[in-house]
C-alpha cells in the first residue's frame, strides 16, 4: 500500500481541480414530480430528461442550456424512496410532528425556521440579472394566490441588501418585490429569495425544502456571498 505523506493528506486534490457536480433532490408522492418539475423550470432550470418509473418520474435538471452534456450543474429529482418515507413516518410519529402535543425540540426547529430561512439545509442558486429574479418571485407570488395546483404550496421570503450604498439602496426602494422588503441579509450588495415548498422534501422532518435565490451587484468585492457581516 502506498503511503501518503502527511504534508499532502490535507491537498489530496488540487486547487481549481474541483467543480460543482449535481445535488439529488426527493419529491414526496408520485404526483408531486411534474409539479416539482415545474417549479424548477420556473426558477430556470433546464430539463433535460424525463425517465417514467412507477414509482414516480426521474427527471434531469442543468443550470443552463451549455450544461446539456456536462458532468456538472446538474440537478437530479426523484420521488422519495419508500424506506425513506418510512423513516419519515417514524420521526414524526415519535415526536408526535403537527399533533397538539408536539415534541419541543419540533416546536424549537419550526420557531428557528420561521426566522431564518437559512438556519437549516437549503440549496442556493446565483441569478445572473436582478430583473429576472423578480420576475420569478412575481410569477411565483401569483401562481401561490391563483393557481390551484400550487396554491399555499410555496412560502416565498426576501432579503434586500444591507443599507449603505446609495445606488442599490435607490434600485431596491424601486423594487416591485424588494421594496417591500423588510429583511436584511447577512452582508451588502445583494439580495436573497427563499422559495420553502412541500413539493420536495428535505430536512430533518422530511417535510419541505428551501430553494435560495441569489443576485450579487456587479463591481462590488465585498458582497453577500463573499463576505458575512453580523
Amino acid at each position: 500500500m502506498a503511503t501518503i505523506a502527511p504534508e499532502a493528506r490535507d491537498a489530496a486534490i488540487s486547487d481549481g481541480a474541483l467543480s460543482m457536480g449535481h445535488l439529488a433532490l426527493h419529491y414526496g408522492k408520485p404526483d408531486d414530480g411534474p409539479l416539482a418539475s415545474r417549479l424548477l423550470q420556473i426558477a430556470g432550470l433546464k430539463e433535460t430528461q424525463v425517465l417514467p418509473l412507477p414509482g414516480g418520474n426521474f427527471y434531469r435538471f442543468v443550470v443552463s442550456g451549455s450544461h446539456f452534456a456536462r458532468g456538472d450543474g446538474i440537478v437530479y429529482l426523484s420521488c422519495l424512496p419508500e424506506p425513506q418515507q418510512q423513516l419519515i413516518a417514524a420521526i414524526h410519529a415519535a415526536l408526535r410532528v403537527g399533533s397538539d402535543d408536539e415534541h419541543e425540540a419540533v416546536k424549537a426547529y419550526r420557531a428557528m425556521m420561521a426566522q431564518d430561512f437559512e438556519a437549516s439545509f437549503h440549496f442556493g442558486f446565483l441569478v445572473g440579472s436582478l430583473e429576472e429574479l423578480e420576475r420569478m418571485v412575481l410569477i411565483l407570488q401569483d401562481l401561490n394566490a391563483n393557481d390551484p395546483a400550487f396554491r399555499g404550496r410555496l412560502n416565498i421570503g426576501m432579503n434586500r441588501a444591507r443599507r449603505g450604498d446609495d445606488a442599490i439602496d435607490a434600485r431596491l426602494d424601486a423594487s416591485p418585490v424588494f421594496g417591500k422588503a423588510t429583511r436584511y441579509a447577512y452582508g451588502a450588495a445583494g439580495v436573497q429569495v427563499f422559495v420553502e415548498t412541500d413539493l420536495m422534501c428535505a430536512g430533518q422532518l422530511g417535510e419541505s425544502m428551501v430553494l435560495e435565490f441569489d443576485y450579487v451587484f456587479p463591481d462590488r468585492h465585498s458582497h453577500i456571498l463573499s463576505v458575512v457581516e453580523l
